[in-house]
């Protein structure tokens, strides 16, 4: 049985998030003010209804808090005339929205069956050993990292690839690990 199967990787459901990361007021502070408002002001002019122009709306409340917190999606839903849930659903069928606070530095290795192969269950656990975060999906305790795994960055011929934040690196290995964390700021 892998370390998988076990549950070796995996973030139990009840997995916590840290409050780290970008800033994350307690109470939801307006989003589309100034000059976000403006933006997706621009943004609703494209779009031959509201509802289109949701998913940027929810890229732009993810650029300004760092995840889209709840309070973000009843802002975007009185301004697109969508109910919560609707854009509460779309946040969470796509994976590219976090739903909790993340790290400054939002690490994700491919962990598909040919990046298996080439061990990347042994860099995803060196990420995690290296950045203090325990789990996959939890935050690290100083704000600064969060670690999960994905299916398929597209770059099976360079296993194991990651990629921290909008930065996409290949042939990561377990060794590599604190070079890596070594160049972030």
């Amino acid at each position: 049985m892998s370390a998988r199967e076990e549950g070796g990787l995996h973030a139990p459901a009840h997995a916590s998030h840290s409050s780290g990361g970008h800033g994350h007021p307690a109470e939801h502070s307006p989003i589309f003010v100034g000059e976000k408002r403006t933006k997706l002001d621009e943004i609703l002019s494209r779009y031959p209804s509201k509802m289109a122009a949701l998913l940027p709306a929810l890229w732009i409340a993810q650029d300004e808090q760092g995840w889209v917190s709840e309070g973000a999606m009843a802002e975007i839903a009185g301004l697109l005339d969508l109910t919560p849930a609707y854009v509460k659903g779309v946040v969470t069928f796509y994976t590219m929205y976090h739903q909790h606070p993340v790290g400054r530095h939002f690490i994700q290795v491919c962990t598909t069956s040919p990046c298996g192969v080439c061990g990347a269950e042994d860099v995803a656990k060196a990420f995690l050993k290296h950045t203090g975060c325990g789990e996959l999906g939890v935050t690290s305790p100083d704000g600064k990292y969060t670690v999960i795994e994905v299916e398929c960055l597209g770059a099976c011929g360079f296993a194991t690839p990651i990629m921290i934040n909008d930065d996409f690196i290949e042939s990561v290995t377990p060794e590599r690990v604190p070079e890596i964390l070594g160049t972030l700021k």
